[in-house]
C-alpha cells in the first residue's frame, strides 16, 4: 500500500478554508486568505505573500462561492485529466472540493464517479477532491499523478507590493463602468 497518503500540500489545500481573515493582519477584506504555500503548507492573505516570495504559491479563487484554482497552475503539481475545468475571466478553473448536486438532471448519463454531479462529456470528475478520492480508491497511489513542482509563482492579475506596503495590480487592466442591458 505504498503510495496511498497524499501529499502534504494536497492534503492543506483540501482541508484548509479560504476567503476568512487574516489572523495576523488587520481583518479587512484586502485581508482574506486567498493564497495557499505549498512549502509551508498553510493559507496566507496578501499583506503575507511577501515573507513566502521564494515559496511555490497558488492563488485560490470563488466561482459560484466554492474555491477553485487556475488548471494552468494546477497542472503543474498533479495531472488534472479528466476533471471538469469551467471559464472564469478567460482562466479555465477547476474546484478543489466535492460539490455534490442537490438534484438529478435528465438528460445526461454522465455523472461524477465520487459524488455523481452530472458533468459534461467526457469528464469523469467534478472536482479535483473527487479525482482524487477516485484514484486513492481504485489505485491506491497518486505517485504516478503527481508533477515535480519546483517553481510556481502567482499570476500578473495579483497584488504586488511596492516599497511603501501598499499593493497595487501588475497589469493594470481594469474593468469599465458595469452597463445593464436594455429592457425588451
Amino acid at each position: 500500500m505504498q503510495g496511498i497518503e497524499k501529499p502534504a500540500w494536497l492534503e492543506g489545500l483540501y482541508t484548509h478554508q479560504f476567503f476568512v481573515p487574516c489572523s495576523i493582519h488587520d481583518r479587512s477584506k484586502k485581508n482574506e486568505k486567498n493564497v495557499f504555500c505549498l512549502d509551508c503548507c498553510t493559507t496566507i492573505c496578501p499583506h503575507c505573500v511577501p515573507f513566502h516570495r521564494f515559496h511555490r504559491l497558488l492563488q485560490v479563487r470563488r466561482y459560484v462561492y466554492h474555491d477553485v484554482v487556475r488548471l494552468e497552475d494546477l497542472e503543474k503539481l498533479i495531472d488534472c485529466s479528466n476533471v471538469q475545468a469551467y471559464t472564469i475571466n478567460s482562466s479555465k478553473v477547476v474546484f478543489i472540493k466535492k460539490r455534490p448536486q442537490n438534484r438529478q438532471f435528465k438528460g445526461s448519463n454522465n455523472f461524477c464517479t465520487s459524488c455523481d454531479r452530472t458533468l459534461q462529456e467526457p469528464f469523469i470528475h467534478c472536482s479535483l477532491g473527487c479525482k482524487i478520492d477516485f484514484l486513492l480508491k481504485h489505485y491506491e497511489d497518486l505517485t504516478p499523478y503527481l508533477r515535480p513542482c519546483q517553481t510556481l509563482r502567482l499570476g500578473p492579475d495579483f497584488f504586488v507590493p511596492q516599497e511603501t506596503g501598499e499593493y497595487y495590480y501588475i497589469s493594470g487592466r481594469r474593468k469599465g463602468i458595469p452597463h445593464r442591458s436594455p429592457l425588451c
